[in-house]
């Protein structure tokens, strides 16, 4: 009996290639459906903008004197003059400038230990004059100093009145000091008989 022929089989494992490469095929659409889900849900970046302050006015810085000018006046060996001394100077330090107290000088009237301020005027009182004062003179005697004595100082003087004691002093202040007694004989109502009355009791210093 004549049996009909087989079919010849394929080569082995032809069919194995096929599913391989679709195989492989799926995995790549897999990863790029991954990729594209990834990028899909991630978060958009934030912007943040930082704004600076505004810059504030600087404050123009002025530099500090490093001196201030002061006016001494009374009983002191250069009186009625202004002297510059270092930033935080005392009264005590503007005496000096000036030359000292006199031997007129009320001292107990003057606080040297206080601070001094640009524009600032030390005084230095003078003690009250009278008949009695004694004061170490070269002479012993008490002399009254043409340059820095007030009127009441100059009224103790023989001969000379308020009206004559107010001509001493604005003459030292708007002419020039009284250094000696011809300088003494320019001022207004002065003679040699006021003079020669005045010879040892006043002094020029």
């Amino acid at each position: 009996m004549k049996t009909d022929a087989q079919p010849p089989l394929s080569p082995r494992g032809g069919g194995g290639g096929g599913g391989a490469i679709a195989v492989f095929l799926v995995l790549v659409i897999l990863v790029s459906l991954s990729g594209t889900l990834l990028l899909m849900a991630r978060p958009k970046p934030i912007t943040i903008t930082i704004h600076p302050p505004i810059p504030s006015a600087t404050t123009v810085l002025t530099a500090t004197p490093d001196f201030i000018l002061v006016y001494v006046s009374g009983a002191v060996q250069r009186p009625e003059e202004s002297y510059r001394l270092p930033l935080g100077s005392r009264v005590g330090d503007a005496v000096e400038a000036a030359g000292g107290f006199t031997e007129l000088a009320d001292r107990t009237r003057v606080n040297p230990a206080a601070i001094l301020r640009d524009g600032d005027q030390a005084h230095v009182f003078p003690i009250k004059v009278t008949v009695a004062t004694k004061l170490p003179t070269p002479q012993g005697g008490p002399r009254v100093y043409l340059n820095s004595a007030s009127i009441e100082e100059l009224e103790t003087l023989p001969g000379i009145g308020p009206a004559m004691a107010r001509r001493i002093i604005e003459f030292r202040e708007q002419v020039s000091p009284i250094d000696n007694f011809e300088d003494l004989d320019k001022v207004a109502g002065v003679g040699p008989a006021l003079l020669e009355g005045l010879k040892d009791l006043v002094s020029f210093d």
